[in-house]
């Protein structure tokens, strides 16, 4: 007899009645700022696709081409027989990009963190100091390891200094924050995380998964603040502003090495295929060379977050192209979402557990592809909607 199954699906309908279930809608076209999404037109807000690189001609060819000449999968983990040219190739551009000396690359921003942190610290007598706000990844990361833990209060420098110092007979001490916050849209400080960890021998480990090109020219928060070289590990993603997919840890050539060997995640997992490989390279190729677009992304991300609040829209804390529209209850988001959605613009509504209770939004983010027309229109929405729900 199978087993009974019953609570999954009275879980299911507990999550629903509190508005707090996901129903993801189907995209049926490329991910552009018009796309068609459950068989409708929509002015796409909700992906993370900042730079708009996913269908850029440069990229989508490179893939093709690859595909082409070596096939749709390499065959193997990488570590056996499933590294090719092409993500040497990749890697190398990468570490240019971020100004290091090395760079690996995963198969996502969320394999890397689960992989990386666990072989950064062993038992009690390490520690890792952790923002309360970090990705749902890096708080995986670091259930794995068996070192103790310390969380402290968002953004706060005396926070953080205060449980250095309770730390201080830890040997390894490690400093993991989020370098664009993903759900409010705010900016670690990482240059002072940084000369916190300098004065107290700590290893600084940032996930820049939302600051690749969108900050520091493109080249992230590293580069944001003039850090090259003070960062111990820096995580990336080329799924967010390069449009394609995968994820980064960029360092030293000791930081390659030692991830290259111990990661499980990395050792693991299959190879990137090849035309994925190819379009890393191409995309950051693209980004170097045409810095137009990330002009465009903080031009539209002035204007858009300039408009809401003159409307009356609590945009909460953001500094970034993340873009929340602050409703509180889990079920006015949900209400906020689908009002939206039926006016044909793609935005999602975060509930808990994604960000804590009272504190549900629904997340917009901007496009350098979304024209001044597209932003003006799904302005002219969101003031209606807003008004009908009592948001403003």
């Amino acid at each position: 007899m199978a087993a009974d199954l019953s609570w999954m699906r009275e879980r299911y309908e507990q999550l629903r009645s509190q508005g707090l279930d996901w129903d993801p809608p189907a995209l049926q076209s490329a991910s552009e700022p018009r796309c068609m999404v459950d068989g409708r037109e929509m002015i796409m807000l909700s992906a993370n696709n900042y730079l708009n690189l996913a269908t850029h001609p440069r990229v989508v060819e490179a893939a093709v081409e690859a595909t082409r000449k070596y096939g749709a999968g390499s065959g193997s983990v990488r570590a056996i027989a499933g590294t090719l040219d092409l993500h040497l190739e990749a890697e190398r551009v990468c570490a240019d990009f971020k100004e290091v000396e090395a760079a690996l690359i995963y198969s996502s921003g969320y394999t890397a963190n689960v992989g990386l942190i666990p072989t950064l610290v062993r038992g009690s007598e390490d520690v890792i100091i952790s923002d309360e706000l970090n990705h749902g990844s890096i708080i995986d990361g670091v259930r794995l390891t068996k070192a103790s833990r310390a969380v402290y209060q968002h953004n706060d420098m005396a926070a953080l200094e205060h449980v250095l110092r309770e730390h201080s007979g830890n040997e390894r001490k490690l400093i993991i924050t989020d370098g664009v916050f993903s759900m409010d849209g705010d900016i670690a400080p990482l240059d002072e995380i940084t000369e916190l960890a300098e004065q107290h021998d700590a290893m600084v480990f940032v996930d820049d998964c939302h600051g690749e090109g969108v900050l520091g020219d493109g080249r992230g928060i590293v580069a944001h603040f003039g850090l090259q070289g003070r960062v111990t590990f820096e995580i990336g993603s080329y799924s967010k502003a390069l449009g394609v997919q995968g994820g980064i840890v960029a360092g030293t050539e000791d930081v390659r090495r030692h991830a290259l060997n111990h990661s499980r995640s990395w050792l693991l997992s299959g190879s990137q295929p090849p035309g994925v490989a190819a379009a890393q390279k191409a995309a950051i190729e693209v980004l170097m060379s045409e810095p137009q677009h990330v002009r465009r992304l903080w031009n539209n991300t002035s204007y858009f977050r300039d408009e809401l609040d003159s409307l009356g829209f609590d945009t909460g804390v953001s500094e970034t192209p993340i873009i929340p529209v602050m409703c509180g209850e889990s079920r006015l988001a949900q209400d906020l979402s689908s009002a939206l959605r039926k006016e044909g613009v793609m935005v999602g509504a975060i509930v808990f557990p994604m960000v804590a209770r009272k504190k549900a939004r629904v997340r917009t983010q901007m496009s350098a592809g979304l024209t001044r027309d597209d932003l003006q229109e799904v302005l002219g929405k969101f003031e209606t909607c807003g008004r009908e729900l009592g948001l403003i």
